[in-house]
């Protein structure tokens, strides 16, 4: 699978490079997370958004709203699924890591997907990107074979359990974009190969893209 870079002109519809926040305390502090052997995402950790630049990250990124610091951790080639928010979210790569990425507008009308849109974009360690809304999204991964380590930002609450119960997909097509709510601010297209929970919705059409292919 070909890897573009987040700095390539390519990356422009997806999202762009944060040059104007000074990242370097959180990409140290990311340093000290742990790096499983399968993914581990935590929504909002109390160490990382202590750190002066939370308050940097939210007046500048966010435009003053609250948000959360957590990170996505671990050792991912595969595509699996793609989600989006209602806002950008911000990704810190303390490791090189490499974002699938796809379109919003892209989806059909029944919410299915076609995976050989997906575009995939290396940001090399130390770097910050903005993920805009419209883009489709999931867990980073790794470089050759290697861990990854990224901090996720999103305003707060955004990923977190749901407080009221929400429609349900009938197989693998629906009229019913709250169908692919599984968080809050969470819209969520999974692939059938994807390992992921019972009751998801399977949108994602075409092979469950694999970095090592």
């Amino acid at each position: 699978m070909e890897i573009l870079s987040v700095n390539s002109p390519e990356f422009r519809k997806y999202g762009r490079v944060i040059n104007n926040v000074d990242m370097t305390e959180l990409v140290k502090a990311m340093k000290e997370t742990p790096v499983p052997e399968g993914v581990v995402y935590e929504p909002g950790v109390e160490a990382l958004e202590a750190l002066p630049v939370y308050k940097e990250i939210s007046n500048i990124c966010y435009g003053e709203m609250p948000i959360q610091i957590g990170y996505c951790n671990g050792h991912n080639s595969k595509l699996n699924a793609l989600e989006y928010h209602r806002d950008s979210e911000v990704n810190v790569a303390a490791t090189d890591a490499v974002l699938m990425l796809g379109l919003l507008q892209d989806v059909e009308e029944d919410f299915t997907y076609d995976t050989s849109k997906v575009k995939a974009f290396l940001v090399p360690a130390g770097t910050a990107v903005e993920v805009y809304a419209t883009t489709l999204h999931y867990a980073p991964c790794g470089v050759d074979g290697k861990g990854f380590q990224v901090a996720i930002i999103l305003p707060k609450g955004t990923n977190y359990p749901l407080a009221t119960a929400h429609a349900k997909a009938s197989g693998t097509t629906t009229d019913n974009e709250d169908c692919l709510i599984t968080a809050t601010n969470k819209w969520l297209i999974g692939h059938a190969e994807g390992g992921l929970d019972e009751g998801s919705f399977l949108g994602l059409k075409g092979k469950n893209l694999d970095l090592n292919d």
